[in-house]
């Protein structure tokens, strides 16, 4: 067990060997939850938002959909949809 000092501003230093073990480097984020007992200390990634929605633009930019192409007009699926409006109104009595 190593034992650690809180100092001014509440500032305390992670002992190298904890370190290494979280593999954590100056400026890294650690989540500090209240535990029975204690407090625990987990390192947490933090992403730029910029960043992460640029990603997720390049990446939905990628998506492609697969199914297969529509043949000829949207006449079918009109149809269907006045099929299924006139049933709702003679169910409704509009």
């Amino acid at each position: 067990m190593t034992l650690m000092r809180i100092r001014r501003a509440a500032q305390l230093t992670l002992p190298a060997d904890v370190r290494q073990a979280l593999n954590i480097q100056e400026g890294d984020y650690l989540e500090a939850e209240i535990v029975k007992g204690g407090v625990l200390l987990k390192p947490v990634s933090v992403v730029e938002r910029q960043r992460a929605f640029r990603r997720i633009e390049a990446n939905l930019a990628g998506v492609r959909d697969r199914r297969p192409e529509a043949v000829g007009s949207n006449q079918f699926e009109e149809e269907a949809i006045a099929e299924e409006v006139t049933a709702y109104r003679r169910a409704r009595k509009i």
